[in-house]
């Protein structure tokens, strides 16, 4: 059996998540030496997400195209 082609995720349709489970906050708390190990997990600080977000690759003119 197939599945439907409106089922299925395209790898540009993924998008950033803007929540982050404990785990990774805490490893995200560390790089920024916020964390400390007598830190109580309750009440933890707020950590900023980063949106990567990709350019637009500028389309190259052909010469040879220009000149005809």
């Amino acid at each position: 059996m197939t599945m439907d082609r409106s089922l299925k995720v395209q790898a540009g349709a993924i998008k950033t998540r803007n929540v982050m489970k404990r785990a990774e906050r805490i490893a995200r708390l560390q790089e920024l030496d916020r964390w400390t190990e007598d830190s109580n997990v309750v009440g933890m600080p707020k950590v900023r997400v980063v949106k990567v977000s990709l350019k637009k690759k500028k389309k190259v003119k052909k010469e040879d195209d220009d000149k005809k």
